[in-house]
This record gives structure tokens, C-alpha cells and sequence, in this order.
């Protein structure tokens, strides 16, 4: 079983205050850690967390507005301080290639490790063996897009009972017809996994919609999910606002996770005049009872579909 955890680094809007920094999440799964946004102290946000930022693999910015990427230049420069051998793979929208070879001119600094960066776009599907990572456009000011992280489907649960009753020997060949390998017994009996395995498993699936104004593409993209986190920078008292720069209110990020059918939402781009967070979560809750502003730090466990 892969753990598979969302920290919350950064949950403001704009810029950081007392209570939040801005916007930063990293999904740790197994051992790897993949960042999603890296606003200005972020790498701070890492060393205060249980998280150690030289397992990140891959960091992929929604889009160019400062509060999600300037903190790219330390967090770059403090991995090679920190002896980091590993490539680091960048992703975001067209421009990502320019922005991040400017970042590594900055001062006296030549990385030692490899940086290799990718451009996507609207419909980009990444394959990473057991999971993927799909790219979607949304409305926000600038050129902005939303990922949705999706795992593989997994094969149904091991009969063991039926398994030995097909007279197949506890060991090897139970972790072959678990990987959905056929194996063929002494006696030349075929046996195929299907024989001995359920039904096959949804895999979890993360959505992070960044900053947009209420996209209705975002409900068939974010179908079904077990975690929408998506912009709530405002309440529906300033819905006119909200929307005129590109951002969604509580509300209305919940009337996409209700359409969605998602399990649970977290609410996040918080703007900083909100001192209560109350205000924002009974906002969403008006639409979505499953609805929660996240925090700085804070962990969710998403855990296995059964």
C-alpha cells in the first residue's frame, strides 16, 4: 500500500501574513513528494513542516502571478547547498522554460544537478507508471491551469482461500498473480489472475484548481475525485469582485465540487482580510457539507479506495 498524503504549505492569496504564507502544496506519495506552486517561502514552509524538500521529484506551477512561483530561486539554490544530485523536473505553462532558465541566471549561481523543464497546456496528459497527472485550463487573468493527479486502477483484493484451493503454494506465485502475471502450476495447469483476484480498484484521484473564477470545465475534469482543493479568496458578499480578478468565492467553489460529486473539498487562496476562517467555510458549507479552509500545515490522508 502507497500512503498518500496532501500537506498544505501555503494557503493565502497574494501575499504572505502572520497566518498563512502564500500558495504551496505538496502530495506526498510513498517517498516521493510533488509539489504543486512554490510562492515566496516556500522552502521555509518545507523546514518547519516534517517535510524534507530534497525528496521533491517534480514541482508544477498553475501559473506566473509571483504568489506561486517566486519561490523557485531559493528553494532551487538551497537543494544544491544541500548537495542534491538528483534531476528536478519543472512544469507549467508556456513561458515556464524562459522563466525558469532566468531564474538559474540569477546572480552567481549554476546549478550541479540537472533541471529539466516542460512546457504543457490545456489536455496535456503525464504518465508516470502508476499514476498520472492531466493538465486543464481555467479562468483566471493570466494563462492558468489545473492538475489533476489520478492513480492507476488496482488490482481487486487476493483471494488467498480460493488461491490455495486451486492447489496454487503460498510464496512467489501468489506476488506474480497479484501483479497480474499468469502462472502455470507442476501439474501444467494454467491459472489467470482473474481466477483469483475481485474486482479490479479506483485508483485516488486529487484535484488542485488553483486561482479561477467558477469554470464549469472543472466539474467533468474533477469528477468523482477524492480531493477538490480548489480558490475560495473571497465569500459571496463579494462575489462581484472575486470574479472581476479571476477568483471564485467559497460558494462558488462549492457548487463545483457539489456537481463534480467529489468526497471532500478544501478551500484554499485565502484573501488575507479574513481573520475568521469560519466566514469562508460556512460560506462553501451553504452548498457542499463536505467543505473545509484549509491551514498552513495542515495534512490530509487520502486513503486507498476499497
Amino acid at each position: 500500500m502507497t500512503q498518500l498524503n496532501i500537506i498544505f504549505l501555503g494557503t493565502g492569496g497574494s501575499w504572505p501574513t502572520i497566518k498563512r504564507n502564500v500558495s504551496s502544496i505538496a502530495i506526498k506519495r510513498g517517498s516521493e513528494i510533488i509539489l504543486f506552486d512554490c510562492g515566496e517561502g516556500t522552502q521555509r514552509q518545507f523546514q518547519k513542516s516534517n517535510l524534507s524538500y530534497m525528496q521533491i521529484s517534480k514541482i508544477f506551477i498553475t501559473h506566473f502571478h509571483g504568489d506561486h512561483f517566486l519561490g523557485l530561486p531559493g528553494l532551487i539554490q538551497t537543494m544544491q547547498l544541500n548537495d542534491r544530485d538528483e534531476s528536478l523536473h519543472i512544469f507549467g505553462p508556456k513561458g515556464i522554460i524562459d522563466l525558469v532558465k532566468n531564474i538559474l541566471s540569477l546572480g552567481y549561481f549554476k546549478p550541479a544537478y540537472r533541471i529539466i523543464t516542460h512546457e504543457i497546456s490545456d489536455g496535456s496528459i503525464l504518465d508516470f507508471k502508476e499514476y498520472s497527472i492531466k493538465a486543464k485550463k481555467v479562468k483566471h487573468k493570466v494563462p492558468t491551469l489545473a492538475f489533476c493527479l489520478e492513480e492507476y486502477t488496482r488490482p481487486g483484493k487476493f483471494n488467498k482461500p480460493e488461491a490455495l484451493n486451486l492447489g496454487i503454494p503460498e510464496g512467489p506465485l501468489f506476488n506474480k498473480l497479484q501483479k497480474g502475471r499468469s502462472i502455470t502450476l507442476g501439474n501444467g495447469k494454467k491459472i489467470t489472475p482473474d481466477m483469483v483476484l475481485g474486482p479490479s480498484r479506483k485508483g485516488r484521484k486529487i484535484v488542485i484548481s488553483s486561482d479561477t473564477k467558477p469554470d464549469k470545465n472543472l466539474i467533468d475534469f474533477s469528477e468523482g475525485a477524492d480531493i477538490l482543493i480548489h480558490d475560495a479568496t473571497f465569500d459571496s458578499e463579494l462575489e462581484d469582485i472575486a470574479n472581476k480578478y479571476g477568483h471564485s468565492t467559497a460558494f462558488q467553489a462549492a457548487e463545483i465540487a457539489k456537481q463534480a460529486q467529489v468526497k471532500r473539498l478544501y478551500l484554499t487562496h485565502i484573501s488575507p482580510r479574513y481573520l475568521n476562517h469560519k466566514t469562508i467555510e460556512n460560506d462553501a458549507r451553504k452548498a457542499f457539507k463536505n467543505s473545509f479552509v484549509t491551514s498552513d500545515f495542515q495534512e490530509v490522508e487520502v486513503k486507498l479506495n476499497k
